[in-house]
């Protein structure tokens, strides 16, 4: 019998390395694959779409809101996979009468390298693991050393309209803005407050709007809206995937972001 602590700290024992697993996120769905566990995986919701054939050689259990428990129940894992922030506390709870769940907490880079260096561990992918965190930790050196010179960006970065919302404090987001030297002028309130873009110059005035692709389809028109309430704001939009997805995607993230500064 093995005892580990997920990132909540909650205790799960397994006798032998957990065969059948069901991921409620899709940037850890596309972890465990990049650590060889496809074969392993039976389950994943509507929105993992990396890598793309999941769609049609995996169990689709519903969204990261709301899974099909009879579903998962049908599947038999033996490990759930989820996150404190995409899922539920109550989703949580019901899913542990089936398996134990494994809750990840990925706020900073740190959590991030622990978060793979766990799965490593309990999944037996300890090579795999050290491979991704070493070429990761590689890619990070390297983008510090590109980043260091530029100067600090005070930005918004919106991640929903109607109502408005955009990433504060606490958010993996906001570290990734962080490492861009990009001033996140909502860094002194929680998760993802509602703004009044009529307010934003005197919360901040910032000189870039970064609008995500996801979760909400940002389109002209609210970014015509909300340049309005600023003072010359450039506005950009930007792939949510490569600030928002922690797991091995900010390995192509370092790129992204590159090329983001290039263009600015």
């Amino acid at each position: 019998m093995k005892t580990f602590s997920d990132q909540l700290g909650t205790l799960h024992h397994f006798e032998k390395t957990p065969q059948r697993i069901v991921s409620l996120v899709p940037s850890q769905t596309e972890l465990l694959f990049d650590l060889g566990l496809e074969d392993a995986i039976v389950g994943i919701t509507k929105f993992c779409v990396h890598p793309i054939h999941f769609k049609g050689t995996k169990q689709i259990i519903g969204g990261t809101k709301q899974v099909k428990f009879d579903k998962i129940r049908a599947l038999q894992p033996d490990i759930i996979i989820a996150n404190k922030e995409e899922n539920t506390l109550e989703m949580v709870e019901e899913l542990s009468a089936i398996c134990p769940v494994w809750v990840t907490n990925v706020i900073t880079l740190d959590d991030n390298f622990k978060m793979i260096a766990d799965f490593g561990q309990f999944f037996n992918k300890r090579t795999e693991a050290q491979k991704w965190m070493d070429e990761i930790n590689f890619a990070l050196q390297d983008f510090k050393e590109f980043i260091k010179d530029k100067p600090l960006t005070k930005v918004a970065y919106f991640i929903w309209a109607n109502p408005y919302m955009v990433a504060g404090k606490d958010t993996y987001i906001n570290e990734l803005l962080r490492l861009n030297h990009f001033q996140n002028i909502y860094e002194n309130i929680a998760r993802y407050p509602q703004v009044d873009l009529k307010k934003i110059r005197l919360e901040g005035d910032p000189d870039l709007i970064l609008l995500s692709s996801e979760p909400f389809p940002f389109k002209d028109e609210q970014a015509f809206e909300i340049g309005l309430f600023t003072h010359h704001a450039t506005t950009i939009f930007v792939d949510g995937e490569y600030f928002s997805w922690h797991g091995s995607r900010i390995l192509k993230a370092f790129d992204y972001f590159k090329l983001l500064h290039q263009k600015l």
